[in-house]
């Protein structure tokens, strides 16, 4: 089940609300916990056992990192909690992986092949694992103590706004939340806001971007020509951030309604005027995590030799990129990214300084594009030839594309440098007034601008049956 479908948006949500809204507040994280599970349930029904087990194993793990004074035993407790988490990762994502390339060696050299039988990849996995190295590590840190409720680290695990594709929630800064929060009216107004302005950006702006992605990046590729591959690349681009920027703003907006408060996930990445600043403004808790838990434990830029800097932050892509997928184009991806914040540290950043906001921008936004060729195309033969005709100018078409493309192509540039990812306080600062009746006037606005993009975003799912969520597979 998806955000943005009907079922969940004309059935699920509103039951799971009104239920929520008239619960005593005793018994709230209870009905967050089952339907959390039935949600997670409806799309992985095999594997849901498996997360309840590991994680009641996890909780007593951590359990006993937290209460034991022995410092061997605590981090044998730790180093089985990583390992099970990590084990499950490495098993149920990259296992065909592994054993495709095992199996590609082999048949280069003549050796029979190893049979194999394919894993099913769960949905959410890559963010179920970092859920649970953020709790284990933190409390072996000493950062925060753990749950003392079972209940409650599975809620903090599984809770259906975030548990499949994020964001990445730190313990310490939702592990007070769990226990003990209290949503208001103006909680549930404000959550109801960024859950329509995030379906709106995935329904009415990724979607419609998506068709045209598909045509000209998932058809026959040698018959593109320069403007259709430019067409097919723009709209990728464009697409992959207003659809995961959009289930960011969704996740962000249902959590607000129930009185949690997570992470914002994206600041206007396309403004960026450098890679490094890029990745200071897409996938933030992505970026945090890893900075935190893989950067900074590596020396990060502590580090007396140059050369071991730039290891680090190569390194750390290298993982960012094998983390969004078991592929090697993800590989490449996260490699193109970490080459190019190397040449940031290297003379880039001087560079793009000079040469003004306007062109640093754009240079970065064409960067940035050309690495989204390696994260859709999983064939480096699709993506060299994709590259081709990207440059092969004098094969132009002159296709014609419908103006509600050109329409949605320009609200998404639009929105990439204007929108902010503050949209959640500045929400709350317009809905405070000292004057009640302006208070309540803004509230009947917000409410209002809400049930249109709810209404518009339905009309268009009605009429259409590509609905998409590209990280739903990592």
């Amino acid at each position: 089940m998806v955000f943005s479908s009907i079922l969940f948006l004309l059935y699920f949500l509103p039951v799971f609300m009104l239920v929520y809204v008239l619960l005593p507040k005793s018994w709230k994280n209870h009905w967050a916990l089952l339907v959390s599970i039935l949600f997670y349930a409806w799309g992985a029904p095999n594997f849901i056992y498996v997360v309840l087990a590991t994680s009641l194993l996890d909780f007593y793990l951590v359990k006993g990192i937290y209460f034991t004074k022995n410092q061997t035993r605590r981090k044998l407790f730790l180093t089985t909690s990583l390992v099970l988490n990590l084990g499950l990762l490495a098993y149920f994502k990259y296992a065909n992986f592994f054993i495709e390339n095992v199996n590609t060696a082999l048949g280069s050299l003549g050796f029979e092949q190893l049979s194999w039988t394919q894993v099913a990849l769960p949905i959410g996995i890559s963010f179920f694992t970092f859920q649970t190295l953020t709790y284990a590590i933190e409390v072996y840190r000493q950062d925060h103590a753990p749950f003392e409720k079972p209940s409650q680290y599975l809620l903090y695990k599984l809770i259906f706004p975030h548990a499949i594709a994020g964001p990445i929630i730190r313990f310490k800064s939702v592990a007070q939340q769990v226990v003990a929060r209290t949503e208001t009216p103006d909680d549930r107004l404000i959550g109801l806001f960024r859950f329509s302005v995030g379906l709106a950006k995935k329904v009415l702006i990724a979607n419609v971007l998506a068709k045209q992605a598909d045509l000209y990046m998932g058809g026959e590729l040698s018959e593109l020509s320069f403007d259709e591959a430019w067409v097919g690349i723009l709209a990728y681009t464009f697409q992959i951030y207003f659809d995961f920027s959009g289930y960011s703003d969704m996740a962000i907006g249902l959590a607000r309604m129930m009185g949690f408060r997570f992470p914002e996930n994206f600041d206007s990445p396309y403004s960026s005027r450098s890679i490094t600043e890029f990745w200071r403004r897409w996938h933030i808790t992505l970026g945090a995590f890893m900075r935190d838990f893989l950067y900074i434990p590596l020396g990060g830029n502590r580090v007396s030799n140059k050369w071991r800097l730039y290891f680090n932050l190569w390194l750390v892509f290298l993982v960012s990129g094998l983390w969004h997928g078991a592929s090697w184009n993800f590989v490449l991806w996260g490699a193109f990214h970490g080459f190019f914040l190397i040449l940031d540290r290297l003379f880039l950043l001087n560079f793009l300084e000079k040469i003004g906001r306007v062109p640093a921008t754009l240079f970065t936004f064409f960067t940035v594009a050309m690495a989204w060729v390696l994260f859709r195309l999983e064939s480096w033969n699709d993506a060299k030839l994709f590259y081709s005709q990207l440059f092969d100018w004098k094969d132009v078409k002159f296709i014609e594309l419908n103006n509600s493309f050109y329409l949605v192509l320009l609200l998404a540039i639009l929105f990439s440098i204007i929108g902010r990812s503050q949209l959640m306080e500045k929400t709350t600062l317009f809905l405070t007034s000292e004057n009640p009746i302006l208070s309540v006037s803004k509230a009947t606005l917000v409410t209002l601008i809400s049930i249109l993009l709810l209404f518009l975003s339905i009309v268009f799912l009605s009429a259409s049956n590509l609905n998409p969520f590209i990280y739903y597979r990592f």
